[in-house]
Formats: C-alpha cells, structure tokens, sequence
C-alpha cells in the first residue's frame, strides 16, 4: 500500500493506494496462485477422506488460573470501563478537536485503531469488542439505573395477605451474556425473531464501508459526529428491545470482530473452557445463520471495491457520470457487494447440483469464506495500520510532532506480502470447504462436490491479485 501521509483524509478514508507501480511479476504471482489452489486441492482430495475438525469440542485447556483471571468480574469491568473511556475521548476530540485530521486524532482512531486494529486484536485475543463494545457498557449501565418508582395502588378490600411467596422460577439476575451468549432474553425484552441472524451486522458494515469509501468527507469531525450518533441511538434503542443480546448479531462491530475470531488459538469450547486451539477447529464452529453470507460478502465486496476505487478508469467514470460522485460511488461499492454475493450463490447452487439431494450447501460453506476475507484485510490495510496507528495515538498523546514513521516494508517486500496474504486466504479456505465437504456428502461426491468451489476459489483469486497489481 502507498500511503500518502501529506493528504491524511485520501489515506484514512481508503486503506489501499495505487498498487500500480508494485515491483512485482503479475504472471509469477498468478502462476504461484494457481500453483498453491491447485496443488492443496488435489492433495486433499488424495490424503484427507474423513472430517477432521470438531469445532467447539475441540482445544487444549488453558490452566484454571488463568482462566479465572480472564473471566473475573474486575477484568471485566476494567475492559469495559477502558472501552468507554476511549469513546468519550473520541466524542471529546470530535466535538473540541480541529476539523482537521492531520492534527485530530478522531479519525484515526475510527478508521484505523477502531476498523483495522480489531483484525490483529481479534486474531491474537479473541472476540475482544464484546467486552470493550462502549455501547454495550452504556445500555448496562442505562439498564441498572434507578427508576421512578410507580405509585403504590390503594388497599383493595379482601381477606388479610398470606405470606410472601418465594421468588419466581426465572426471576433472579439475568446471566451475564459474556458467559452465556445464549441465554433466555430478560423480562421485558422482546426475543430475536430466528429470521434476522445477523443482517443487521451485515446492514451495518455495509453503512460503515459506505461512510469510510464513498462518503464525500469521510474525515470530518461533523460527518463522524452524525454517522457515530446515529448509529449509536439506533444501535441503544434496538437493546432496550430486544435486550443485551441484541449487540452479538446487531451491533456490526461485534459482529466483525467475532467472525474473525474464529481464526484465533484463543478459544472456548463447548464446556466453556478457555482453550488454545487449531483456528481451524474455531472456523468450523461458525454458527450457519442468515445473513451470515451477507457479512461475509460485504467484507470481500467492499474491500475489493476499496482496491478498486484506486484506480484510474474508476476515478473517471466518478467524474465524468452525470449522477455525481456519491451516487456513482454508492452503486459502485452496491455492484461490488452484490458480484462477491452471486458468484458465491451461484456456487452454491452449482455444488448442489454436482453432489446431489444435500442439505443446502448456501450457509454450509460461508464461514471458508472468513479467511479470505482476512486474507483480503491484511494485503490491503497492513500498511496503513502499522503507519497511521502510531500516529493516531502519538497526536492523540500530544506527540504528534515526532517525524512521519517510514513504512515497514519496501516496495517489493509490501507487493510479496499482499500477494501472499491473498492466496493463504484461498488456500485455508479451500481447506476449510473440503473439510466441510466430506463431512456433508458421499466420498463418492465429496471431491467433485468441491470443483464449483475451487472455481470461485479461482475466481475471488483472479480478481483479488489483479486489483493488487492491475
């Protein structure tokens, strides 16, 4: 990635810059795509006959210790209090700051510590966000405080009270849901209809990669103060409805950062151990829900549209249409979206098609989509995380006059890098996939059930290294 650090709004609002000069071979990095696609498929297809990954029964378990040092209420507490105050910083900095952000670090710390940092944080930690999420920590706190007691209703005339019955079953403190996900939602709380999964993290995402990529002034303390109230209100106003649990598939940034976790060694499983644990195990555990396909796709979509709206042709077609650049933008990052979204589905049904009367294979094989889309992440926002990260906290610690970092690769090494990035992605998640498979069909059509996603493979794989090096 060139990062242009004289024009911070150009950087922070786009991850990736001009891959045109990358000093690198585009028939070497395709040839050593296709090689590595190729190559794994066919010898999973020779040594690997039976499922091999158990998903949350799986994982070596951390000493106890440690575990009640992660799940103490005062760890807790900490991260949450820790999360909320770099929220109010963040307000403060908006609100106070200059509307400029070379010298404010509010966008930086929303476009990159924020919507970057969380790819490392969840990767290493796990589902971090839920217990730094500063919106899940304000409904707590909105939820526990006293009420205007109602009146007390007047004697009604009746025979004298018995004594007091015992507490309902059921009535007691609502389990902490960083412990029990699942739990029943408390009184008062309207359940989550089945149906809507996790379309609105998938809503949200789309609504934050819109802000970040087509938003005429994605930097501007005024845009990020509308974009972060509104969504904030929205985001609060669904919890008192729905309850706590609404943040694990409302919340986008929840959302988010769980789905790459699914790749961590840092686990829990089944029991609710802490456990490290083979990524792949973690993958395998990720729930088939609606609108999974949906999160998955706007990640691939909207970072490919991000690559892509580098590009010279692009910026023209933005000029020169007569809708105007936000509304050619718009549709732009839409088609993106929606190319990813159909060529998966298409997919789908071109598996079941060649392996037979299956369950539907249209959520079973999204989560072999996670890796990709870190794969995605990485060769597009490396750079701009580890240049524009110390930078962001240096101003926001009043150092901002220390010199530009230097970016941590040349050239040549960043184009090795994004290249690699891009088709490990494929490759974990063409292993992903065949493991799925043998476990869904027949051996007989567990490898040629497989062909149609090793086609997209190829695909997503083609477009993924052009638009790094076209």
């Amino acid at each position: 990635m060139v990062l242009h650090p004289a024009d911070p709004l150009t950087s922070l609002a786009h991850g990736i810059g001009s891959q045109h000069d990358l000093p690198i071979s585009p028939f070497y990095a395709f040839a050593g795509a296709f090689a590595a696609l190729f190559v794994s498929f066919l010898a999973l297809g020779l040594l690997w006959s039976t499922s091999r990954f158990r998903g949350e029964r799986s994982g070596l378990a951390l000493p106890v210790a440690l575990q009640r040092v992660a799940d103490a209420p005062a760890t807790r507490t900490a991260l949450r209090g820790l999360g909320l105050a770099a929220a109010l910083a963040v307000l403060l900095y908006l609100l106070l700051g200059p509307d400029d952000p070379a010298h404010n670090p509010a966008p930086g710390a929303v476009y990159v510590l924020l919507w970057v940092g969380l790819v490392p944080a969840s990767l290493l930690l796990g589902p971090v966000w839920r217990l730094l999420n500063p919106l899940r920590t304000l409904h707590r706190l909105l939820s526990r405080a006293p009420r205007r007691p109602e009146p007390e209703p007047g004697p009604e005339p009746g025979p004298e009270p018995g004594p007091e019955p015992g507490p309902e079953p059921g009535s007691g403190p609502a389990p902490d849901p960083d412990s029990a996900p699942d739990a029943v939602p408390a009184r008062g709380h309207h359940p989550l209809p089945a149906r809507l999964g996790q379309w609105p993290a998938a809503v949200g995402l789309f609504g934050f990669t819109w802000l970040e990529l087509v938003a005429p002034e994605p930097a501007s303390t005024t845009t990020l103060l509308i974009a972060i109230t509104a969504y904030a209100t929205a985001q609060l106003l669904l919890a008192a409805r729905f309850g706590e649990r609404w943040f694990d598939d409302g919340d986008a940034f929840e959302a988010y950062s769980t789905l790459l976790a699914r790749l961590s060694p840092l686990g829990r499983r089944s029991d609710g151990r802490l456990v490290l644990r083979n990524p792949f195990h973690g993958l395998d555990a990720t729930p088939e829900r609606p609108g999974l396909v949906a999160t998955v796709c706007v990640l691939l979509g909207s970072t490919a549209y991000d690559g892509f709206s580098d590009n010279p042709s692009w910026i023209n077609v933005l000029q020169t249409s007569p809708l105007g650049r936000t509304p050619t933008a718009t549709l732009g990052l839409l088609a993106s979206v929606a190319l990813v979204a159909t060529l998966y589905c298409l997919c789908a049904a071109a598996t079941r098609l060649v392996s037979g009367p299956h369950p539907g294979p249209l959520t079973a094989f999204a989560h072999s989509l996670v890796p990709i889309a870190l794969g995605y992440l990485i060769a597009h926002y490396f750079s701009l995380l580890v240049v524009e990260g110390p930078r962001t906290v240096s101003m926001a610690l009043g150092t901002d006059n220390a010199p530009e970092p230097l970016p941590p690769l040349g050239p040549g090494g960043l184009a090795a890098l994004q290249v690699i990035a891009v088709v490990t992605g494929h490759v974990l998640g063409v292993v992903a996939a065949h493991d799925r498979s043998v476990r869904l069909f027949p051996p007989a059509k567990a490898v040629a059930g497989q062909l149609p996603l090793l086609a997209l493979m190829i695909t997503y794989t083609i477009g993924g290294i052009g638009l790094l090096l076209n």
